[in-house]
């Protein structure tokens, strides 16, 4: 039947990308007015004082109304969400979740001071921004514009959102997030004298990490041998 090929591909996305960027485009029903954005809104009132306490996940799936701003996002979302986790995440799931708890609590908290509502954006970004420290040496091309080496991705999309006029004060917040991340897990314990912050709390392994490989896999074109891939995420030779 039609509809198997698209559940094959479905289940092939590795279980933390499928689960967010599903969430992200659920809340596309708030298109068909079947829910309000004034519904997924972070608001602390609402959240502490009436324990609407689905506003502090909503917040992260939002991306707005259909159209180039809200795809651009769930394409981002998606694509490095996803190389993480099959990359430096690969058999690593717990470890991948309680990033993502991280990063939402970081970038909640600066929302607190800044009347931040829809965080998705700057969730967004903090993904790029780890995936891209991680990957130094890859050569990226931006919408066929320019080439540059990953670590330089975050500031060529912050240039973007300041060219189309919004702000960037969200980019920065997932900037300065995805960096407090890459400093704590990648950088400080590599240091002399340095230590171990960020330990993934056992529950987390105990849910998420199985020593069995996920019979649905399947890498993305750019992880997979021989010539293919996307040009703006391939390593040059």
């Amino acid at each position: 039947m039609a509809y198997q090929p698209f559940q094959q591909e479905y289940m092939a996305i590795p279980i933390g990308t499928r689960v967010y960027t599903t969430g992200c485009v659920l809340t596309t029903l708030a298109q068909l007015e079947l829910i309000s954005p004034f519904q997924l809104y972070f608001n602390p009132e609402l959240v502490y004082r009436h324990l609407q306490l689905w506003r502090v996940v909503t917040t992260f799936l939002f991306f707005g109304t259909l159209g180039f701003n809200f795809l651009f996002n769930i394409i981002f979302t998606y694509r490095y969400c996803r190389m993480l986790e099959e990359g430096s995440f690969r058999g690593r799931t717990a470890d991948f979740v309680y990033m993502f708890i991280l990063g939402g609590c970081l970038t909640t908290f600066v929302a607190l001071f800044i009347n931040l509502v829809f965080l998705g954006h700057a969730f967004t970004i903090m993904l790029v921004y780890v995936w891209s420290r991680r990957n130094p040496y890859i050569r990226m091309n931006f919408l066929g514009l320019i080439n540059f080496q990953a670590p330089y991705l975050p500031w060529v999309l912050l240039g973007f959102s300041l060219l189309l006029g919004n702000s960037i004060a969200v980019d920065v917040i997932g900037i300065v997030v995805g960096h407090i991340y890459f400093f704590l897990e990648d950088v400080f314990p590599n240091q002399p004298g340095g230590f171990r912050v960020l330990e993934t709390p056992k529950i987390l392994k105990w849910l998420f990490d199985t020593p069995s490989e996920d019979e649905n896999y399947r890498p993305m074109p750019e992880d997979q041998p021989g010539p293919g891939g996307y040009d703006w995420g391939r390593e040059e030779d």
